[in-house]
């Protein structure tokens, strides 16, 4: 894997690459060795239109490694829920056909490899709540806000 870093808006972001896609979006920086990638430069290029409001839908290739197959079809229907939308991790469980595996939800949500890019941050608890969230609460309602942000001014253009 080739590795970098990038500042935004919720601070560093460790971006990882390999031969197929996209692989790793974490909080944080590493302390790995960079590496100098266009892969890395178009994701870098792509988050920083995303936090400045200019895209609402990622283009990179994917590259997901690991997880269940539960797992894999949570990360799945995260690529599905709309940019400005939320869903809750019991809609979520539905969805992926096991109704009553809406901690399981979370617990993939955690384990995913792809933050941002895959939008765990669309998923909120019952009633809307703000509940866990691996780049914290604020995080989450920053990427929340600025989605509805941008959501609302499309709207009023």
């Amino acid at each position: 894997m080739r590795w970098s870093v990038i500042d935004s808006p919720i601070g560093d972001l460790t971006l990882a690459v390999d031969e197929t896609g996209l692989c790793r979006l974490h909080f944080g920086a590493t302390d790995r060795p960079l590496d100098a990638d266009p892969l890395l430069t178009e994701a870098a290029g792509q988050l920083k239109a995303y936090f400045a409001g200019e895209l609402q839908e990622f283009t990179l290739p994917l590259s997901v490694r690991g997880g269940s197959e539960f797992e894999r079809a949570v990360w799945t229907q995260l690529t599905r829920i709309p940019y400005g939308e939320m869903q809750t991790y019991g809609d979520v469980a539905k969805i992926v056909g096991d109704i009553g595996a809406a901690r399981a939800v979370g617990t993939a949500c955690n384990r995913n490899p792809i933050a941002i890019v895959v939008p765990c941050h669309r998923v909120v608890g019952a009633g809307g709540k703000m509940v866990g969230f691996g780049g914290g609460i604020p995080t989450k309602r920053h990427l929340l806000e600025l989605e509805a942000r941008v959501t609302l001014e499309t709207l009023w253009t």
